[in-house]
């Protein structure tokens, strides 16, 4: 692959990830409320005096444009500044709930992705079939529950009715020491929180697919190479699939952004040690700075995953190659 797309798309991504910080600061403090009032109160005092110590510690006692260019400097020395209420570091804070979020959210895509793509083909072999019914019935349900009311189901039913899989946390205390233990219980923990997550793009990925492939099945490529004698397994997997799959790496990237937002309520419902919950922690308590640091790292994941995304349509499609 030439140096060109390359660097026109890390171009495109320190823009768009200039304006996601400056959108992401200017909105946080327009916000309603009050940020020193909100740390002087959990350290139980709210003296004037006290106020204006916490805003001249936090620099909330300069303007905004000069605020926003000294959290700019920051960044640029790998600064994210310190947790008004942990009073700890942002950086460490986020990199310790960055692995739990990027595993869930990893492993809840590619189920999407895999298992929906795999549906949606199966049921385009035939429009009217049961399969294909089903799809139809699991695309409704997928977009009609949300992910709290489905994970507090599995957590009823998987957890609780059927004592199958842990319904809290990333691990057992109790597990014994090594690799295999460990990795054997985190992935019990993990079940539950990704069939929630996966559980609306599932049904998305697999109308998709099932649409893709009914268009490409109809293609003169594809009725040309019926004629050459070609088996239907190498028809639909190699010839149809790889040109349906396009419109899936798409949404694939695209919704990232929309996986993250949905991780913060099923890692609150099942207390995953993730970014989602402690999002949902610095909101509660106003910590702005921490808010500030996980919006500014999620953009960065986003921004990362929809660039890949991009640079893998030259490995997937040869016509956008040959542009």
């Amino acid at each position: 692959m030439r140096a060109g797309p390359i660097l026109a798309q890390t171009g495109s991504a320190l823009g768009l990830l200039l304006a996601v910080v400056l959108f992401n600061f200017i909105l946080l403090h327009a916000a309603p409320g009050d940020v020193a009032e909100a740390i002087a109160g959990a350290t139980g005092g709210a003296t004037k005096e006290s106020l204006d110590e916490i805003r001249h510690i936090y620099g909330l006692d300069q303007s905004l444009p000069r605020q926003f260019l000294i959290y700019v400097g920051n960044l640029l020395h790998g600064d994210l500044g310190t947790s008004a209420y942990f009073n700890a570091p942002v950086a460490g804070l986020i990199l310790e709930r960055l692995f739990p979020t990027i595993l869930l959210v990893g492993a809840a895509l590619t189920a999407a992705v895999v298992a929906g793509t795999m549906l949606g083909v199966l049921a385009a072999q035939r429009p009217t079939g049961v399969l294909s019914q089903f799809v139809s019935i699991l695309s409704l349900l997928g977009y009609s529950a949300p992910v709290f009311w489905t994970g507090i189901v599995l957590i009823l039913v998987f957890a609780s009715w059927i004592p199958l899989f842990p319904a809290q946390g990333m691990i057992d205390p109790r597990t014994s020491v090594g690799i295999l233990p460990q990795t054997l219980d985190i992935l019990r923990h993990l079940v539950l929180p990704t069939f929630t997550l996966a559980s609306v793009y599932l049904a998305q990925y697999s109308r998709l697919s099932r649409t893709s492939m009914l268009e490409a099945l109809g293609a003169d490529y594809v009725r040309t190479a019926r004629a050459k004698g070609l088996s239907e397994g190498v028809v639909v997997y190699k010839h149809a699939l790889r040109n349906a799959i396009l419109p899936i790496v798409t949404v694939a990237g695209v919704q990232v952004s929309h996986l993250l937002a949905g991780a913060v309520l099923v890692e609150t419902v099942f207390g995953w040690p993730g970014m989602g919950r402690l999002a949902y922690e610095s909101i509660l308590r106003r910590d702005a700075p921490l808010m500030l640091g996980i919006l500014f790292c999620t953009a960065i994941l986003v921004i990362v995953v929809n660039t890949m995304i991009d640079l893998l349509y030259h490995v997937i499609d040869p016509r956008i190659r040959r542009r």
